[in-house]
């Protein structure tokens, strides 16, 4: 066995040993240099539902490491694409000529400050798909012009377990964060309303402070709504538990979408006439048929017109509107509220992702419930977005395919 395939079982060895990234790449950094050219390695994953591409080593021997722990970009329309694409390593020997034919790359304009002058980046693989890039770097122009590319995919290979077991841990990470928040929201939002019940019931039960049956039934009232937002607490919770096991069945079934949403507009009419706000359904006469689970769907549409309601101030409009774009069933709850700074919109759709923007009327929020419709939309083959301006109000929409573009494999999901 040559020198390289016994270095490279070293890695594995590392691995086994349970050595941590930062190990493993230092001892691979420190001992490689004999086998191919570097001068600078780093190593990036794909993350956030693989819509970006972020830094979690790198090495080099230059003073300053511009491009490091942390650096993200976006991986759509990023050349990186097609290496994901192609499952290729790209090589370029002239990042000056490159950054010239690609000025917008920011992340070239980094490394050229620090010395970069060309590159090899291969794809890390794991399970058959890509989870993130190895890159490898030199100062001077056209180090790999004769590099051995199945020397570098070779390492990438053995690199991927240790890349792939980092997503894990982060993974777990994040769970347990998930975790302590679910336990932190038990803990606060359930024991204030619990103590603030067990007053109501003190004073009914108080004949001098409670004489008569319309107090009795004014505070039967607080009592009832008061278990009422901890019940939805409840449900949200045990819904994100459930969509981030995967035990989140949806029972799909053809449905027409026109008097769906119309009941729902209704539905929400008397809610919002409270705030002085105005339902207003824009729902053609006819629509695409949908493969949607009737409970889960409905749902989502109550949030979005809910979350409208909350955060609008008194006498304006909540549009619910329905149309088809591009063979698609588009639904937007469109407000007239206070509008999201642009810098937050990112947060919305995760757990817990408050933004700086508060209801109009004192309303609770627990930042759970639009990583629900995500989730929901999500298994119903659908996307969801937002746009919004500050002081002009915010769009929620979601798109579904039409019932006839959905395949028998998609009629039975797992959210």
């Amino acid at each position: 066995m040559d020198q390289f395939r016994k270095d490279l079982l070293r890695i594995t060895t590392d691995l086994n040993r349970g050595a941590t990234l930062e190990q493993v790449m230092n001892n691979f950094y420190d001992g490689f240099k004999k086998h191919v050219p570097y001068d600078r390695i780093g190593v990036s994953v794909i993350a956030d539902e693989e819509k970006m591409v972020r830094s979690i080593w790198a090495r080099s021997e230059y003073e300053h490491l511009f491009l490091g722990l942390g650096y993200q970009s976006p991986l759509s329309g990023s050349t990186l694409q097609n290496i994901i694409d192609t499952g290729k390593p790209r090589i370029l020997n002239d990042l000056e000529d490159y950054l010239t034919k690609h000025p917008d790359s920011h992340s070239t304009r980094l490394v050229i400050k620090e010395g970069v002058r060309s590159s090899l980046t291969c794809p890390i693989i794991a399970d058959n798909r890509a989870i993130g890039f190895l890159f490898f770097s030199k100062n001077e122009k056209r180090a790999y012009e004769d590099a051995h590319i199945e020397k570098f995919m070779a390492i990438a290979e053995h690199l991927s377990l240790i890349v792939a077991r980092t997503l894990d841990i982060e993974r777990l990470r994040q769970l347990n964060e998930m975790k302590n928040k679910f336990l932190g929201i038990a803990a606060h939002d359930l024991r204030s309303p619990l103590a603030l019940i067990q007053s109501y019931i003190d004073i009914i039960n108080n004949s001098e402070v409670c004489a008569d049956e319309e107090q009795r039934n004014y505070f039967f009232n607080k009592v009832k709504a008061t278990t009422g937002r901890m019940l939805n607490l409840i449900n949200d919770l045990l819904d994100i538990s459930a969509i981030e096991s995967g035990n989140l069945q949806l029972e799909l079934a053809e449905t027409d979408l026109v008097p769906f949403l119309r009941s729902i507009a209704e539905n929400h009419e008397l809610t919002a006439k409270a705030k002085s706000i105005v339902i207003v359904g824009e729902i053609p006469d006819k629509l695409p048929l949908a493969m949607i689970d009737i409970r889960r769907l409905t749902q989502v549409v109550d949030n979005l017109i809910t979350n409208a309601v909350k955060f609008s101030p008194k006498n304006t409009t909540v549009r619910l509107k329905a149309e088809v774009i591009d063979e698609q069933i588009k639904i937007s709850v469109i407000d007239q509220g206070q509008g999201i700074p642009e810098t937050e919109l990112p947060k919305l759709f995760r757990e817990f992702g408050k933004t700086s923007v508060r209801p109009t009327d004192g309303e609770k929020s627990t930042g759970l419930g639009l990583a629900i419709v995500k989730k929901i939309v999500t298994g119903h083959g659908g996307k969801v977005g937002v746009s919004s301006k500050v002081g002009q109000g915010s769009t929620f929409y979601l798109t579904l395919p039409a019932a006839a573009n959905v395949t028998d494999r998609q009629k039975t999901v797992d959210a």
